[in-house]
């Protein structure tokens, strides 16, 4: 009685085994970092690596260590504020042509790292940094969606050749007025049949003859989804430039961004960083003349040499078609005729004509989508830091014109619906689509989340060696075995984590903190049962048998309470919220296995298939 099969055995074996290998990354100090990466222009080398150490020996900061990556270079320093000094440093020594992004680094050995364990990233309470909430105007993206059907309609109505007075916006209704009702109702017709997402109610007025239009219900939604993630996309961009590693920025509500940089320390940077500009244009490839004559300095007059995201030079013609001002939407989808991925876009009314009037003349010839970006860059000039502004630019798409086109076009020769997906939100990448403010700012400093990682491990530690110390003293032999089920059931949680790469951050201790409270509870039910079956004068190993079987029942139904809590606050909650209910959801799977499973397979060691007179419990 009480013997587990050979297979059970070596199954809870194996798995602390797994649990240990996957807990131990965060032994190890996470030492505060600057990664260095080049760009295009510029790589990181041998070379890149001494004029770093000369610059920071010379400004007496100490480096802890230094290792090499794909065009990346990793220096640990001691401290975080030798880290802040040498990112201020490096930034004016090397200049904008790399990117210092603030890290922390581990020195988990490489056999760790070859089975994919790696360390929990911390959360920005406790590795400190900026916090920003962001609010999207969807009022204004609404209006702007509003002013662009105005334009349009007016347009088709001019190209139809009938008489209206121009299109206004009164609050929510676009109001166009007709002197007869023959053209009215013919203008409805019209409209209906090119803008499908309006909503049109024709009525009279004082002797004038009026169409109202309104956006329909999914066509409003689908505007404010459209400014969201455009606008997501805008400051992921935008915050990749900060050098920042692991920016968080993602949704909040329906119309609110969270963007948490962690090591950042600058919020006035950020600020500005937010409020940066940027613009597409459309050109022409200049197939006429020679690339590689123009990369060796024989560029045409009127054409100049620009390079793709993967580095290729590309030829193009000065002539600008159309800029990304002129783009009023953009989507993706698939190709009807090929079935492809592609995008769809859609120019105002200037930019229509223009782009007609070029593609007419060049069918069956590429034009690129070119990206262009300011950033501020600094450099030393005559010993003093120079800061000035720079444009970044990048081919991001060259596609054939297959027929001419106007207000609306595709763009085809995609890999993958994915990249039509991001192509479609970085067309309009370089402008908000909507205006945004910051509601909500915080700044922790390094110092601070350092001392929430000391305060919150040491209230693990009390709170784990208070119970164990309890369950020792009341439980004796079986406390023990208790004890041990305990330490196993927190290597289990952040071994789960670690393997999630979740965020740690102070309220997931807290559900550490909770979990380590109640994870003895299905054990003091179990050795409560087995007391009272001695109290009854069962023998030993029936007291054992019965203790687990009959207490099992009961354990579930406490356990799945406390599941379906932490399920609906996932659900609904938000950021801090979410973490808590992940370790606690997590925490309450492995008490479980280790409570009844694990205890279980201790106590049949020690008790098992034995002639046993009494228990130490």
């Amino acid at each position: 009685m009480n013997r587990y099969p050979l297979w059970k055995n070596v199954l809870v074996v194996m798995l602390a085994l797994f649990g240990l290998i996957y807990a131990m990354p965060n032994i190890f100090d996470q030492d505060p970092s600057l990664e260095i990466s080049g760009s295009r222009r510029a790589a990181v080398d041998a070379q890149t690596e001494q004029t770093i150490r000369s610059a920071l020996t010379g400004a007496n900061i100490e480096i802890k260590s230094t290792k090499t990556g794909e065009n990346k270079l990793l220096v640990r320093f001691q401290d975080s504020e030798s880290q802040l000094r040498a990112k201020e440093l490096l930034e004016t020594t090397l200049g904008g042509d790399y990117t210092q992004a603030l890290t922390l680094s581990t020195d988990v050995p490489a056999w760790l790292q070859t089975v994919g364990a790696l360390p929990m990233y911390l959360g920005l309470d406790l590795r400190g940094g900026i916090h920003v909430l962001i609010d999207v105007d969807m009022d204004a993206a609404l209006g702007q969606a509003m002013e662009r059907y105005v334009e349009d309609i007016r347009t088709e109505l001019r190209d139809k050749k009938l008489r209206a007075s121009r299109p206004s916006i009164d609050g929510e209704l676009i109001v166009i007025k007709f002197n007869e009702s023959d053209v009215r109702d013919q203008a409805v017709e019209v409209i209906g049949d090119q803008f499908r997402d309006l909503i049109l109610e024709s009525r009279d007025s004082d002797g004038d003859y009026l169409v109202e239009a309104k956006l329909s219900p999914t066509e409003q939604r689908s505007v404010k989804k459209f400014a969201l993630d455009q606008n997501i996309t805008t400051l992921r961009n935008r915050v990749n430039a900060l050098g920042v590693s692991e920016p968080v920025i993602q949704q909040q509500g329906d119309r609110r961004i969270v963007v948490q940089l962690p090591g950042a320390q600058d919020p006035s940077k950020l600020k500005e960083l937010l409020g940066a500009t940027a613009t597409l244009e459309y050109r022409l490839e200049d197939t006429e003349h020679s690339v590689e004559d123009a990369v060796a300095g024989k560029v045409p007059p009127g054409s100049k040499l620009y390079k793709t995201r993967d580095g290729r030079p590309i030829l193009l013609k000065k002539r600008v078609i159309v800029t990304g001002n002129q783009i009023t939407d953009a989507s993706s989808g698939f190709d009807q005729r090929s079935g492809g991925p592609m995008v769809s876009v859609s120019l105002d009314s200037q930019g229509a004509r223009r782009m007609r009037n070029v593609t007419t003349e060049n069918v069956n010839k590429p034009m690129a989508v070119v990206f262009i970006e300011t950033r501020k860059d600094t450099r030393i000039v005559d010993g003093e830091p120079v800061t000035r502004k720079v444009q970044v630019e990048e081919v991001i798409s060259v596609a054939n014109i297959l027929e001419p086109f106007g207000r609306r076009f595709q763009t085809t020769g995609l890999d993958s619906p994915g990249e039509a997906h991001d192509l479609a939100l970085l067309l309009r990448a370089g402008a908000l689509a909507a205006p945004i403010d910051i509601v909500e700012e915080r700044t922790i400093g390094p110092s601070l989340g350092q001392d929430n990682i000391d305060q919150g491990f040491a209230s693990v530690v009390i709170g784990l060696a208070l119970v164990m110390v309890f369950m020792a003293i009341y439980y004796k032999v079986f406390g023990l075995v208790a004890n041990l089920a305990l330490m196993m059931n927190l290597v289990f949680i952040v071994a789960i984590l670690s393997m999630l790469q979740a965020t740690l951050t102070l309220p997931g201790i807290a559900g550490i903190v909770l979990t380590v409270g109640m994870a003895v509870d299905a054990n003091v039910l179990i050795f409560e049962r087995i007391r009272e079956e001695i109290g009854v004068g069962s023998t030993p190993q029936a007291s054992i048998f019965a203790g687990y079987e009959k207490a099992f029942s009961t354990i579930v139904d406490a356990n799945i309470t406390t599941l379906i809590a932490a399920v609906v606050l996932f659900s609904f909650g938000t950021g801090p919220i979410k973490g808590f209910a992940v370790t606690l959801f997590v925490g309450i799977l492995t008490s479980m296995f280790t409570a009844i499973v694990g205890t279980r397979a201790v106590v049949n060691l020690i008790y098992g298939g034995k002639r046993v007179a009494k228990l130490s419990i």
